[in-house]
């Protein structure tokens, strides 16, 4: 096999990250931020019109694996509850503001973000021979911040979020995307993830060879699902990549 190109998921492949979205200190802190904006909301209210809006928007999505917008949802926060000081904010700042809501939301929320042992490097090594790339499930607004956070940035194009587009992995789309973008062909092109549905199974079905990480996150098993290759380290990468190359 000649492997021209290598695609990764971000969160469980690539850094390890732990979130908690139930916490009622992150609808405390939006609420709060957003009481700077004009707009006074109690942290429940703000929890509920989060998941009420993220529904709304997988429904009008129409899709097997819808996916949502964080920006969108928060956008629409501040358009249904802005009030006459909302409105004179400067615009710049009003266009900017569901970003950042996006942002806080996110960074409230986290309470762990590290690359796995030995990512960097890897990466590193990889980098000048082969096309990098990400195929990854979550939210443009801290996927690509995320990656830099964790010393990541740089070394991949393209970057395919599914919340850009309305879908998540195991969705073909999203590895068809990359694949075109790369301007290769799924025989040519690895596929890094650690979860065997999304990752394995949604790159299996377009022809491309997998690397399971069978890291701490993500689904481990999958009836009738198997990876080509299952690392537990991620530095083992080099070892599949030699796998492949010598078949």
């Amino acid at each position: 096999m000649i492997i021209k190109g290598i695609a990764f998921d971000i969160n469980g492949t690539l850094s390890d990250i732990l979130t908690d979205e139930w916490r009622d200190d992150v609808y405390r802190v939006i609420s709060n931020l957003l009481s700077y904006q004009g707009i006074s909301l109690d942290p429940n209210v703000v929890k509920d019109l989060y998941f009420q809006i993220m529904k709304e928007q997988r429904t009008a999505y129409g899709e097997r694996y819808a996916e949502f917008d964080a920006i969108g949802i928060f956008r629409e926060i501040v358009k249904q509850h802005s009030t006459d000081f909302t409105r004179g904010l400067p615009t710049e700042k009003i266009e900017q503001l569901p970003r950042l809501l996006a942002e806080t939301y996110r960074a409230a929320s986290r309470f762990r973000l590290q690359p796995y042992p030995g990512v960097e490097d890897t990466i590193r090594q990889l980098h000048p021979k082969y096309h990098l790339a990400i195929i990854s499930d979550g939210q443009t607004a801290y996927a690509v911040p995320e990656l830099n956070a964790v010393g990541l940035s740089g070394y991949f194009d393209p970057i395919i979020i599914s919340g850009d587009v309305g879908y998540r992995k195991p969705d073909k789309r999203l590895f068809t995307a990359v694949l075109t973008a790369m301007q290769m062909e799924p025989s040519e092109v690895l596929y890094v993830g650690n979860d065997i549905y999304r990752d394995i199974y949604g790159a299996q079905r377009l022809g491309m060879k997998t690397v399971f990480f069978k890291s701490n996150q993500g689904a481990q098993e999958k009836e009738g699902v198997k990876p080509d290759y299952i690392i537990y380290n991620f530095p083992e990468l080099l070892n599949a990549i030699h796998f492949f190359e010598n078949q």
